[in-house]
């Protein structure tokens, strides 16, 4: 385990190993306890794949530290934040009462050409065909590791590795919002129309990002996705 400051308003905790469901338990029961349980000047705990950003306020968590004089600096703050975090994690704290209990969401997907112009090229590269591509991305659950890029983005893992495919070497100025992609091993949906350079291979019409609901994303790290294949949005056949 690594503390590494992200400016002086934050710090990383990164844990060691990838993407994976260990570690990332342990990034998601960091945050829960943080939650639960938060030190002076806590604001807010950002899961990823494998580490939590920690968001506090250094007036607050200065003015709770008794071992700093008057006059403390930034850094003085921020060291007695990552001791804080140290101790959290070194002392079983960081478990509380265990992360979240994800929710699982069935997410509807429309797999025609249309919506998913690469789906023949993730095929070809795999040796598949188009059919086998959905049969295989929609078998399984995904796990929310993080949201991120945009509001709402949800980054997926557990995909098989039998249907990877690289970024595009130049991204699309426009993708789609609700588009479904693929980028190397792992799978994630554009909440709106934007700029984007992942592999498209279908597209869902299920809002995931709600700015007048709380919270305002649908999916949080920790849930779980599975895909269903179905219909084109305007009531055609899909695939």
């Amino acid at each position: 385990m690594r503390i590494a400051p992200l400016g002086e308003r934050a710090l990383i905790v990164a844990y060691e190993g990838g993407i994976d469901p260990v570690t990332h338990r342990k990034v998601l029961e960091l945050a829960r306890s943080l939650e639960e349980q938060p030190f002076p000047g806590f604001q807010e705990a950002v899961p990823s794949y494998a580490s939590v950003a920690v968001y506090y306020d250094p007036v607050a968590a200065g003015k709770a530290d008794q071992s700093e004089k008057p006059g403390r600096t930034a850094r003085g703050v921020q060291a007695k934040v990552a001791e804080w975090l140290t101790e959290r994690v070194h002392s079983g704290a960081a478990t509380g009462s265990g992360p979240r209990a994800g929710c699982t969401f069935e997410i509807p997907v429309c797999y025609c050409s249309e919506c998913g112009p690469d789906l023949p090229y993730v095929a070809e590269r795999n040796r598949l065909t188009p059919e086998e591509v959905v049969r295989i991305h929609t078998s399984r659950p995904y796990t929310v590791y993080m949201i991120g890029f945009m509001p709402g983005f949800p980054y997926l893992g557990g995909m098989s590795g039998r249907i990877s495919a690289p970024r595009l070497p130049t991204p699309r100025p426009r993708v789609p919002a609700g588009s479904v992609g693929i980028a190397g091993t792992q799978t994630g949906i554009y909440p709106f129309a934007s700029p984007g350079g992942w592999r498209l291979i279908g597209r869902s019409t299920l809002p995931l990002f709600r700015p007048d609901q709380a919270p305002p994303s649908l999916l949080a790290a920790g849930d779980a996705v599975r895909f269903l294949p179905a219909a084109h949005p305007d009531g055609s056949e899909g695939l």
